[in-house]
């Protein structure tokens, strides 16, 4: 059977998967493992930017204020100034790799604003900024003999004590990770020194989302299910703003329209964020999104509208050329017609828990990214700090890595066994897991959205669990495949999200109860899970 030993697995591939690993390279071998093509992640679709003090008139702690501003009373001070202090040096690590950052005319970085920023810090690639980075460092990790990748392979399981003989006496210590060749349905360890995760959110948990269809949650659920501390997982932030079309596949509309001077109306035309916040269509994501939903609500309208038209028309093609080409294909044309909006499910502020080092409390295993919870974000993530907290932290996990020089497999990593699939059979029954997958998107749209209630939340755990249940049941008796994995990740995060909502008995940022309307917690409350194993 197949079976790889590398000094470093790194299990997704996005910004956070890709700069770890090139920050990995010169110290040993790096696989890095991706369910799809490599240039598939949520890393491709980040529209608006990165948020960074470049400007003399803006300063770090405008930045720190803003981020915990914007986070309700739950960030981590300490994180979050990590996060901006070390955000330029990351940033100007990017354009030392030739990432085509705009510019404006006097050959300056081209700063723009968005919600929450009390200043014009956010660098772009146009509106393509995700997209730019990926490609990028994509080419320097391909350069590299000493990463390599495997597309079209998925997590199983990570490795720990669970999966040997005689483990009584064994620290809880993570060895490397299952991994599934998808097109080949063969299951082999990849043997590691050291693990990340860097897997990205879970938007597909929700009906609506503006994450790609691999975005399932898989680091959070096979870190939880290893032993692994989650946090705040809460908190999924809405983007307020993802295009209502039949065909737009819920295509994000960037925060940075909204940055840029456009207006939030009624169907009938009427603007109406100043009846919910002084600060407009600027105000924090959360606050933004709520106002949608209620005006929805309120006037029993599908969408609001996203109006930009006020501006030039060269001036909104120039600065939002994929979004005007998108609406354009679907007949709408930005520059004279409002965009129809929703908000839909965006970015998990809550996941594995990290130390600022980027480890977690399973022994060589780390995580960055997406799938974390560094407590940069707290209760609701400030706009373009999600690739500055990728390149941040992915940074500090290979410099805790290089201090600890010279490494060595674990003693048990021999004793590590071949995958085992005995009792299990293929099936053809496709319609099993689609059917539960329809019922968790539908009932976590429903019971655990923007708005919730300890009725909803205790209904949806109900349901949550049975699925579970028949889910548990499936997979440990058919053969793996990637949607049968996908699916047993995406209940263990509705679950997590919905135990973590019933335990926070107040309203705070992306939370927010009927029950509990207002902020009560005197200071900053953690929500934390574990699995007993």
């Amino acid at each position: 059977m197949t079976r790889i030993k590398t000094d470093f697995l790194i299990i997704g591939s996005g910004v956070s998967g890709l700069f770890t690993a090139l920050k990995l390279a010169p110290l040993g071998t790096v696989v890095v493992v991706t369910k799809k093509a490599d240039y598939e992640s949520n890393t491709n679709y980040a529209q608006g930017g990165i948020a960074s003090v470049f400007d003399d008139k803006d300063k770090f702690e405008e930045h720190i204020k803003d981020t915990l501003e914007s986070g309700a009373g739950l960030c981590d001070l300490e994180a979050v100034r990590v996060l901006v202090e070390e955000g330029p040096t990351r940033v100007r690590e990017l354009l030392d790799l030739g990432v085509p950052f705009t510019r404006n005319q006097t050959g300056e970085l081209d700063l723009a604003r968005e919600g929450g920023h009390s200043k014009n810090r956010i660098i772009h690639s146009l509106d393509r900024t995700g997209s730019a980075v990926e490609q990028s460092l994509l080419d320097h990790v391909h350069a590299n003999k000493n990463i390599q990748i495997l597309e079209n392979h998925a997590c199983v399981d990570l490795i720990t004590k669970h999966h040997l003989k005689d483990k009584e006496n064994l620290p809880l210590r993570c060895y490397g990770a299952y991994i599934v060749d998808t097109e080949t349905g063969e299951v082999f360890p990849v043997l590691a020194k050291k693990t990340i995760l860097a897997t990205g959110g879970a938007g597909q948990v929700y009906l609506h989302t503006t994450n790609p269809n691999i975005a399932t949650g898989d680091g959070v659920a096979s870190a939880y299910r290893a032993g692994a501390i989650v946090k705040n997982m809460e908190f999924y932030q809405f983007h307020p703003t993802s295009l209502f079309h039949e065909q737009g596949n819920s295509f994000l509309i960037s925060e940075a329209v909204r940055g840029h001077g456009g207006i939030l109306r009624e169907i009938g035309g009427r603007p109406f964020m100043k009846d919910y916040h002084e600060m407009g269509e600027l105000a924090p994501r959360d606050i933004v999104a709520r106002a949608i939903d209620d005006t929805m609500k309120k006037r029993g309208e599908p969408h609001v509208l996203l109006d930009i038209t006020h501006r030039p028309a060269n001036d909104i093609i120039n600065h939002f050329p994929s979004i005007y080409e998108r609406c354009k294909k679907l007949g709408i044309d930005i520059t004279t017609d409002p965009i129809p909006v929703v908000p839909a499910a965006h970015y998990m502020c809550g996941g594995v828990a990290t130390d600022l080092l980027g480890r977690t409390n399973i022994a060589d295993l780390y995580a960055c990214g997406e799938t974390t919870c560094t407590g940069v974000h707290g209760g609701n993530r400030l706009a373009s700090n999600s690739l500055l907290e990728c390149l941040v932290f992915s940074h500090r996990i290979a410099g805790d890595i290089q201090s600890q020089g010279k490494l060595s497999y674990s003693a048990e990593t021999d004793l590590i066994p071949d995958w085992n699939k005995e009792g299990t059979t293929n099936t053809e029954e496709w319609v099993l897991i689609s059917h539960d997958l329809i019922e968790i998107k539908t009932i976590m749209s429903n019971y655990v959205g923007i708005v919730r209630s300890d009725m909803r939340l205790e209904r949806a755990l109900r349901r949550i669990k049975l699925i579970s249940e028949e889910v548990k049941d499936y997979y440990n008796r058919t053969t793996v495949s990637l949607g049968l994995l996908e699916l047993r990740n995406l209940v263990k995060v509705a679950e997590l999200i919905v135990r973590s909502a019933l335990l926070r008995k107040e309203s705070r940022g992306l939370h927010f109860s009927t029950d509990y309307p207002e902020d009560r917690t005197p200071s900053r409350q953690d929500t934390i899970l574990s699995h007993k194993l």
